[in-house]
């Protein structure tokens, strides 16, 4: 969005707000548990042993390691960061694998920053994968299956970023506890700025697969994700919308999540829908309002 001025009766949610009854959710049920988890960080972005060590080149995987500590400090849960050399992260993987008493594992990427990457990630066993980056994971979260074991008793992990926005529209009141489950998004139509692997893809399937119309936007142009007519298909589906920009989306959207910075994907407030809902996780700032707004005049 630009910079013009917000209209008056623009309503901003912080997501400081937000997250207070996610993390009283998460302290009752570490109530229910005999001990607290213990999460292995695994911080390998520096050289390795055969040349001169200087520790970590990567000073944002730093950063969100300190965050993961200073987190789990604040919410009941034990953080371990283990320092290795990358061409030794491996072994050390598959070493936590089997130790009984980690609970999780997540490891700062990037770390070769190639394929190697990718492999790492399969090397996770499912159990302690706590960032769904696995492929049963990944696989389920775009099929729409939502647990693991038949019995419905455990579900699958979800990457943490598109489940964080999910968090943010049921808070929102944006998911309808009326329809069934799975359901909930039906009727809404929502723009996704971000078409990463990471983030925006993901998030399009979810929200599609919650029953939303999504469109998607990217460099490459519009990709509509939905259910079909009547959200009567099991997973989503996604059509490819030739000729179609930003502004043809954005009007038609009860909801519009920004997650790309730069001017060549901000557009004025005026095209927003009445009592839109908008979400930046953008490091830049979208407009001057805060990251969460809703739109009524």
């Amino acid at each position: 969005m630009t910079t013009q001025d917000e209209p008056a009766s623009c309503k901003v949610v912080l997501a400081g707000s937000i997250a207070k009854s996610l993390q009283a959710e998460v302290a009752e049920g570490l109530s229910k548990l005999s001990k607290k988890p213990l999460l292995v960080g695994f911080l390998a972005n520096k050289p390795t042993s055969n040349v001169l060590n200087l520790g970590c080149k990567d000073p944002a995987a730093r950063l969100y390691a300190d965050w993961t500590n200073k987190t789990c400090e604040e919410n009941g849960f034990k953080f371990s960061l283990r320092e290795v050399d990358r061409e030794e992260l491996e072994g050390h993987i598959l070493a936590a694998n089997q130790d009984e008493i980690v609970d999780g594992i997540i490891v700062y990427y990037p770390i070769f920053n190639s394929r190697q990457d990718q492999y790492l990630q399969q090397l996770i066993d499912v159990g302690k994968d706590v960032e769904g980056l696995s492929h049963r994971y990944v696989f389920n979260m775009y099929q729409n299956i939502r647990y693991l074991d038949e019995q419905k008793l455990q579900k699958s992990i979800l990457p943490c970023t598109p489940l964080a926005i999910v968090k943010i529209l049921e808070y929102l009141k944006v998911y309808n506890t009326i329809l069934p489950y799975g359901n909930r998004l039906f009727g809404h139509t929502i723009t996704v700025v971000n078409r990463s692997e990471v983030v925006g893809r993901p998030l399009a399937a979810l929200l599609a697969n919650d029953g939303a119309c999504v469109y998607s936007v990217d460099v490459t142009g519009v990709q509509q994700f939905t259910r079909g007519e009547g959200i009567k298909k099991r997973r989503h589906e996604v059509v490819e919308k030739d000729g179609w920009t930003l502004e043809d989306c954005v009007p038609l959207s009860d909801v519009v999540i920004s997650g790309v910075p730069g001017e060549a994907f901000k557009f004025p407030i005026s095209a927003l829908k009445e009592g839109a809902v908008c979400i930046s996780f953008s490091t830049e700032k979208v407009s001057r309002s805060r990251t969460v707004g809703s739109r009524s005049n």
